[in-house]
């Protein structure tokens, strides 16, 4: 799957590589095309490739974004820890800010998140080590 828009430049991660690909099981991503990628429409910008935990979705649900439940009219199948969802990069710092921040696939957030986040507060939360 290409990770590129017919407008957009290739995606790149925060690493500076191509942007991998987060999920196409749950199908995720502003486009639904499995990556984290976004563009100025974007004003969630969908940007952080999470690995889902227990704490992450009852907090997303309790701050009105229910992940959990399924939603068949729009093709959501509702998540569940262990799945990789994109999440907006504004909801993830909040949840960095309270302590429940979900682990983050580097090589599958976009670059566009570090205009939100650090570098270091998401390598802080990687899912697997980077050299």
């Amino acid at each position: 799957m290409s990770s590129s828009s017919p407008e957009f430049p290739p995606a790149k991660n925060v690493l500076g590589d191509p942007l991998q690909s987060c999920s196409c099981e749950p199908m995720t991503g502003w486009y639904r095309n499995g990556l984290c990628q976004t563009d100025p429409s974007d004003h969630g910008q969908h940007s952080i490739c999470c690995v889902m935990t227990e704490q992450f979705l009852s907090y997303s649900k309790a701050q009105g974004n229910d992940l959990i439940t399924p939603m068949p009219a729009f093709q959501f199948p509702g998540l569940k820890p262990g799945d990789h969802w994109c999440v907006c990069a504004p909801r993830w710092k909040q949840a960095y800010e309270d302590g429940v921040a979900p682990l983050v696939r580097l090589e599958a957030t976009e670059d566009t998140a570090l205009t939100v986040v650090s570098l270091d507060q998401l390598k802080q939360h990687a899912h697997q080590s980077i050299d």
